[in-house]
């Protein structure tokens, strides 16, 4: 077994507890039979992207289910919490790797694909060949 380092640890028990979190909202807008079903795909699923490393990706699924949520109770009352909680979980989470995707690419430094050549060897290009001496 491979031993696992403290911020991976975290990033588990985040991504268990935020899909979690989740799966709960989505078995009780589906139902009492859904509950088990729902919340254990949530944890499996939130201990599977913690080991990948996606803090991104549950940062915005927790603003997104608070963010729903809290819109849900301000439009249409308690009762459609949870379900706005879960649309906007399913919202974050879309934004969340959006984000980070946009993040990754342009924080990407550009690489030369050709024409690199080692600064220690001579190039066969180089104008310090091509001028006489004076």
């Amino acid at each position: 077994m491979i031993p696992l380092s403290l911020p991976k640890m975290i990033d588990i028990a985040v991504g268990a507890a935020v899909m979690g979190t989740v799966g709960v909202l989505i078995g009780l807008l589906m139902g009492d039979g859904f509950l088990i079903v729902a919340t254990s795909v949530g944890l499996l699923l939130g201990v599977g992207v913690g080991m990948l490393g996606g803090r991104r990706f549950f940062l915005g699924i927790f603003l997104g289910a608070l963010l729903g949520g809290a819109l849900a109770w301000a439009l249409s009352g308690p009762e459609n919490i949870t379900i706005g909680a879960s649309a906007g979980a399913a919202m974050g989470g879309f934004l969340g790797v959006w984000v980070s995707m946009l993040l990754d690419v342009f924080g990407r430094r550009p690489v030369q694909t050709s024409g690199y050549e080692s600064p220690k060897s001579p190039s066969a290009h180089d104008d310090r060949e091509s001028q006489s001496p004076p």
